[in-house]
């Protein structure tokens, strides 16, 4: 599965989930609540157990960005250390930088935070990282580089943070563009609309 480049409302209406969790993409989904193109509305029969495990990997690869190589490697070290291998997978998916810019509100997307890392605009303890992959430990301070911070939709994201409830896992000082990774998620801090079960039946078949 390659990098998807289209529009992230039709993949968000083919999936039946708010990929960009936006709330333009959900108006969209409200609106329209069944997939894309002149067939979208038709009825279909029962899917099989296994493209009921297959579009729940789909989905949750495409939430975070993921192509299918990088998403099954993640998936893999989540079942090798001990632990509940789908809250280890999604905390792993949590760690991501890209994923903790858009968590902490200097992106409005994940992947418009992708592309603000991968353009050097954000520190990792104070020094530049442009991997979006970048796995960020507890602790963590990561802060907007000082030349960015007047960028015009840098400050648009600050200020609609301000306005939302802040994952509790982060801590922010909205006043200096940085926050800190404080802990790790627990599943129940995670509104995902994800079955990870399907994802952990659908590698080990």
């Amino acid at each position: 599965m390659g990098r998807f480049r289209g529009s992230i409302t039709k993949q968000s209406r083919r999936e039946g989930i708010n990929l960009a969790e936006t709330e333009k993409v959900q108006k969209y989904l409200d609106k329209r609540p069944y997939g894309p193109g002149q067939h979208g509305q038709r009825r279909k029969g029962r899917p099989s157990d296994y493209s009921v495990r297959l579009r729940e990997k789909q989905k949750l690869a495409r939430l975070y960005g993921m192509g299918e190589k990088q998403f099954r490697n993640l998936f893999e070290e989540a079942a090798s250390v001990p632990g509940v291998t789908g809250t280890v997978f999604l905390q792993l998916l949590e760690r991501r930088l890209d994923n903790v810019v858009f968590r902490m509100g200097f992106a409005s997307t994940r992947r418009q935070a992708r592309q603000f890392v991968g353009h050097g605009h954000i520190f990792v303890n104070g020094k530049k990282v442009d991997v979006p992959s970048y796995r960020v430990k507890i602790g963590d301070e990561i802060a907007v580089a000082e030349g960015s911070r007047s960028m015009g939709f840098v400050q648009e994201n600050m200020d609609a943070q301000k306005r939302r409830r802040v994952s509790p896992w982060v801590e922010m000082d909205h006043d200096n563009f940085k926050g800190t990774f404080a802990r790790l998620p627990a599943r129940e801090d995670l509104a995902l609309p994800i079955n990870e079960n399907f994802i952990i039946e659908y590698y080990s078949r």
